[in-house]
């Protein structure tokens, strides 16, 4: 028997060791310990370099998936928000009226959940002159790991407001707003989107539209001051705008019957 095989016989692990060795469990090598490792065996700083952009990589890829946990579990956790504000004014363009949730109240119900995840966020915004503002909303982690989200918007110009409150109050609806997509919260029965429908519809028609009506009145031989009695309005000019659309039909449907 040679020299080698007899260190092997020498040290050939008994079954107590072999169970032993069995029941161990595996431990994951990080990049911080191959460094350990080189640093001990006196590594070249080529290597030493490698090694340490490789534990950057590592980390950043481990504060990426504790990112994505802590936004599940935080997400899972946070309540519907009640909307506590509402606006209802009345323009040139008509009545807007809507229920929405402030960026207070959001706040108040996400910050104590994020909180508790290792979460925070923070917004950036950009307003420069004659040009439409923006904001972007950034979700962080504790371990570095962030996400971004960008919105942008033109100046708010309902009201009496001056340039300062414009701005003011785009940047306030574009945070509310970055948040609420930051966090994938829910927009469920969330009638604040339907804003610029409702300023859209809710008005008078335009002029060219009441020339449409008064026309189709006139081909289908419809008496306008009955008509305008049924629609409860003083003049075809006061119909509202979301009933144009049904109006219309219903008259070119008389004038079709009328034809045939």
């Amino acid at each position: 028997m040679n020299t080698v095989s007899s260190a092997l016989i020498e040290h050939e692990p008994t079954q107590a060791q072999r169970r032993e060795i069995t029941a161990a469990p595996s431990v994951a090598i990080t990049p911080m310990d191959m460094i350990d490792r080189a640093l001990s065996s006196n590594a070249t700083p080529e290597t030493l370099e490698r090694l340490l952009a490789l534990q950057e990589r590592w980390e950043a890829n481990q504060a990426r998936k504790a990112f994505d946990e802590a936004m599940s579990a935080a997400k899972s956790e946070i309540p519907v928000i009640s909307k506590n504000r509402v606006v209802d004014f009345t323009s040139a363009k008509g009545r807007t009226h809507y229920k929405h949730e402030d960026l207070a109240e959001i706040a108040r119900t996400v910050n104590p959940i994020l909180g508790k995840h290792g979460l925070s966020y923070r917004f950036r915004t950009s307003s420069a002159a004659n040009e439409p503002v923006s904001v972007t909303c950034i979700v962080s982690h504790r371990l570095g790991y962030f996400e971004e989200n960008t919105l942008t918007g033109p100046r708010d110009e309902s009201g009496n407001k001056n340039s300062l409150q414009q701005v003011g109050s785009t940047l306030t609806y574009l945070q509310r707003m970055t948040l609420k997509a930051a966090l994938g919260l829910a927009a469920a029965e969330d009638d604040d989107g339907k804003r610029s429908e409702e300023q859209q519809d809710s008005g008078p028609i335009t002029a060219e539209q009441a020339a449409t009506i008064r026309k189709l009145c006139e081909d289908t031989e419809t008496d306008v001051p009955k008509f305008c009695d049924l629609m409860r309005v003083e003049s075809i000019p006061d119909l509202p705008a979301a009933e144009y659309a049904r109006v219309v039909a219903s008259l070119e449907a008389k004038k079709r019957r009328m034809s045939s």
